[in-house]
């Protein structure tokens, strides 16, 4: 392969996100839609095979990254092993309930209490029983959504995450409850992990006095970010943190804990602050009100952004043996793959760590107690 190919690849990651969702708008219905995106996707592969295209690793990349109604584990089309998973839709009829399996990897219509729903891209449309479609000037599917509130891969795997706090913990205090002073099984491991949050977070950052509150909260932070980074990283696993939503509760969580917290000497210095002149107290006001928002964010984005980056970047290099299609890529490409997932398993508990401290250091911030001095 000529370097042209390694400039298209680039190309790809720059320009080619925005455009993974394209459609076929001259498409009328649901069916013609799909065979469509079949067929342009089958004349590709054979381009790309024929060595007239370069191959194309932002569709998958972004399938891999993004949430889904089903749970697949291996293979492609019709071929292709999935979990199925509950479809809960509310609309001017009410609820609708089904499997995804009803959809058959998004290419049947299916039928709930007289109304119709196709899946494309992710995404749940309403239809007619002939499918019938219709396009924004964007080129985008403009069919209405009903309300979905559907099981899907991150939430399924969030509910997994769950079950495995439970059970770990379950069994770490039935270990104590048995009255044993030095930690068996799976009790050993763990309780160094709380001593450290405990000692290393919660204590230095909030005070002797008041960490213990916290607590229970910062270690259910941190063991929630830590064991759903690692379930990320399993083959056909998903990937909840680094999904912007999962993030953003975990901030939003974060901002109301910090806040509620807060003293009146933290309020007083945030919303009038001692010692300084009245203009410039009506003047920093405002972006003091503005920090308390952004930092718990900043949080958010930090962990979306550090997680997301070290799946593109793994299937990016699997990617570069498609793209060249030599063998000596793949001789290189692969060890650097696996360099970077072991790197990613201590980005997994690193990213934890880091999340938990700085939430740990805001609340510190909220509940300090400050020395006043007379003003000179």
């Amino acid at each position: 392969m000529k370097f042209s190919a390694l400039l298209t690849f680039l190309m790809l990651f720059t320009f080619g996100f925005a455009n993974a969702a394209s459609t076929v708008t001259d498409a009328k219905t649901f069916s013609e839609l799909v065979q469509k995106e079949k067929d342009a996707k089958a004349e590709e592969m054979a381009q790309v095979k024929a060595g007239e295209k370069t191959f194309n690793p932002v569709p998958t990349i972004m399938h891999h990254i993004g949430d889904a109604h089903e749970w697949h584990l291996w293979g492609e089309g019709d071929n292709s092993v999935s979990i199925p998973l509950p479809i809960i839709l509310w609309d001017d009829n009410g609820l609708n309930v089904f499997m995804s399996s009803k959809f058959h990897h998004g290419e049947d219509i299916v039928e709930s209490n007289g109304n119709h729903y196709v899946l494309f891209h992710e995404k749940v449309y309403k239809t007619d029983a002939n499918g019938a479609i219709s396009f924004d000037e964007a080129g985008h599917l403009a069919n209405e959504k009903p309300l979905d509130f559907s099981i899907t891969k991150n939430v399924a795997s969030m509910l997994l995450s769950f079950v495995i706090l439970i059970l770990v913990f379950s069994a770490v205090a039935s270990n104590y409850k048995k009255g044993n002073l030095v930690p068996k099984g799976i009790a050993g491991f763990i309780e160094p992990i709380i001593i450290f949050i405990r000692d290393e977070v919660a204590v230095p950052n909030i005070g002797e006095k008041k960490y213990a509150k916290y607590m229970p909260y910062l270690l259910t932070l941190f063991f929630f970010i830590w064991i759903n980074n690692l379930l990320g990283l399993l083959p056909g696993a998903a990937n909840v943190t680094g999904n912007i939503a999962v993030t953003f509760v975990l901030a939003l969580i974060a901002l109301i804990v910090i806040n509620v917290s807060g003293n009146k000497e933290y309020w007083g210095h945030m919303l009038w602050m001692p010692g300084v002149p009245v203009p410039v107290k009506i003047l920093l006001a405002p972006i003091e009100l503005i920090g308390i928002i952004t930092k718990p964010f900043a949080l958010m984005i930090r962990l979306f952004a550090n997680i997301t980056a070290g799946h593109i970047i793994i299937l990016s290099l699997i990617s570069l043996i498609f793209i060249f299609q030599t063998e000596f890529m793949a001789g290189g490409s692969l060890p650097l793959a696996l360099f970077i997932y072991c790197l990613e398993l201590l980005v997994a508990v690193l990213q934890a760590f880091v999340f938990t401290m700085l939430v740990a250091l805001f609340i510190g911030t909220a509940t300090a107690e400050h020395d006043h001095h007379d003003a000179h």
